[in-house]
């Protein structure tokens, strides 16, 4: 009881002071009314108070419920008074600011008996379900919920045959129910209660009804029973949702890593090993990009990641041509070279990270409209994952525009499919290689940019990710996008539905397990590329 009486308080004591309903000096007269006369009088004044409406007389009803209210004798004054030795320290009871002190005998207590009490508590509940913010009332049923105190169902009552917000009377008429089920009506309202919170159906409703079903008999105990199992197979449906969702948001993580691996390794066949640090190098454009932006101009902060993408790009995919120009095109046509010479490669852009920017992880803020979370159903979509997904579909979509409309497209898939006959037609084999490549690079650098929040800035970022990418690249069909694309998603959805049955580490294994035998049973995974090259 008393958590709930110090809620409600909480809640009167946040209210705007624009929302007070009466004169300052009114209300101070209305609280100077409750020195006067006897108990049945403070009842009625009580009432009085109350029904202002106004949260600011609730500090003063407090007091009075509490014995710490008191009057000056002098001129019938009322103060909240806390006792400092022989003197009283006073407050005012409306602007809650100090007045001083009295002596004993200058101030005298206003009396309260259990009955007060209890109508005292019903003015607090009052004050706060029918404040005129929306807020407050959801925070003041709210807390009548948890507290499911019967005491507060006249309160509710009266607040909700005033109520017009429909948000506001569901949360109340919820309120209701659990203050009802707590209290000793009879079972026909106990059992229109239940039914309400079956429909409210999400956990806290379950709980309850579990605590009914496990201390009632009867009719009640069946409707509670019936009402378990209705909002237990909602939530199992609502949490295979959610599963769902987290792999969505996970595969479109995935796609982000892997699409610049499909290009890469399907038009030469190059094991890249140091495409997981184009992902690092992404991220930490991003952190110099805002860290500028907040030394040099801060309001452009929200913009951060639009500046970004195409820093990102543009130095992943330049240190990727480089690196093909210096390194891989002179290794073509011995995959395990490459294996070896990207593994090495990547370990120096490690180490140069490490060297500019320190070991530790680096901080990469969101912009206002990737923060929060919102909820649908009894779903939570984090805003950040939201757009993450978002910026995924549209890179996949961009990417296939540019490989089936433009002419560096045609002649990219003209290599993929058959690399000695594009050379014979005048097709630069070997430039298309090193744009790919840098496409490729390009592309993981602003994949970079997105993870950077969901995930630590660090020198080891692009390693948590190279060996997910390959395994999507390869379940989904070398060099194939749509098969990337399926593949991600897939497993995304798998890992997400295998975590809570094998924990995180043993999902990812049997993923892997998968993986191995599905492709000795198709060697060229879900989606095979065509080409003479390819069938030879």
């Amino acid at each position: 009881m008393s958590f709930l009486k110090s809620f409600l308080l909480i809640l009167c004591l946040l209210a705007s002071p624009a929302l007070a309903q009466s004169d300052p000096e009114t209300l101070r007269s209305l609280i100077n009314e409750l020195a006067k006369g006897k108990y049945a009088e403070t009842e009625q004044q009580i009432g009085t108070l109350a029904a202002t409406g106004d949260p600011a007389v609730a500090p003063a009803l407090e007091a009075l419920g509490a014995g710490d209210l008191y009057f000056r004798k002098s001129d019938g004054q009322v103060f909240i008074a806390e006792k400092d030795g022989k003197q009283f320290k006073l407050t005012d009871p409306l602007t809650l600011e100090a007045q001083g002190e009295a002596g004993r005998r200058e101030v005298k207590k206003i009396k309260v008996n259990n009955k007060l009490r209890r109508v005292i508590r019903s003015a607090l509940g009052s004050l706060t379900l029918m404040a005129s913010d929306p807020r407050i009332r959801i925070a003041a049923a709210e807390a009548v919920f948890k507290a499911k105190d019967p005491e507060s169902i006249d309160a509710l009552n009266t607040a909700i045959a005033a109520e017009q917000d429909a948000n506001v009377l569901r949360v109340m008429e919820q309120a209701l129910a659990a203050a009802v089920l707590n209290s000793d009506l009879d079972d026909a309202e106990k059992i229109s209660a239940v039914e309400t919170l079956s429909d409210m159906g999400n956990r806290e409703a379950l709980s309850l009804l579990i605590g009914v079903r496990s201390s009632t008999e009867g009719a009640v105990q069946t409707a509670a029973a019936a009402a378990v199992t209705k909002i237990e197979k909602s939530i199992a449906a609502w949490d295979a949702a959610q599963n769902i969702w987290y792999g969505i948001s996970l595969g479109s993580v995935l796609l982000l890593a892997a699409i610049g691996l499909a290009i890469t390794f399907g038009v030469m066949g190059v094991i890249n090993m140091a495409h997981g640090e184009m992902v690092m190098i992404g991220a930490y454009t991003t952190f110099v990009v805002q860290e500028i932006i907040r030394t040099s101009a801060p309001g452009l902060f929200d913009y951060s990641l639009f500046i970004a993408l195409p820093l990102a790009f543009l130095t992943a995919g330049l240190i990727g041509i480089a690196i093909e120009r210096g390194v891989i095109r002179w290794l073509y046509g011995r995959p395990l070279e490459t294996l070896l010479a990207t593994w090495g490669i990547s370990l120096m852009l490690q180490q140069a990270v490490r060297s500019i920017f320190g070991p530790t992880n680096r901080e990469v803020g969101n912009p206002d409209w990737m923060s929060g979370a919102f909820e649908l159903g009894q779903m939570t979509i984090t805003y950040n994952r939201m757009w993450i997904v978002v910026f995924a579909l549209l890179v996949f979509a961009g990417l296939m525009l540019v490989l089936k409309k433009t002419p560096f497209g045609l002649y990219t898939r003209a290599v993929t499919q058959n690399r000695r006959m594009a050379a014979s037609m005048g097709i630069r084999t070997p430039w298309i290689d090193a744009l790919t490549f840098g496409l490729g690079s390009g592309i993981a650098g602003i994949a970079g940019v997105a993870l950077s929040q969901i995930d630590n800035v660090s020198p080891n970022l692009g390693q948590g990710y190279i060996i997910d990418s390959f395994m999507v690249v390869v379940f989904g069909g070398v060099g194939n996008l749509w098969g990337t694309l399926v593949g991600a998603m897939t497993l995304g959805v798998v890992n997400k539905f295998l975590e809570p049955y094998a924990g995180a580490v043993l999902g990812k294994i049997f993923v892997l397990v998968f993986i191995i035998l599905f492709i000795q049973k198709r060697p060229r995974g879900l989606f095979a590329l065509k080409g003479r090259a390819v069938e030879a």
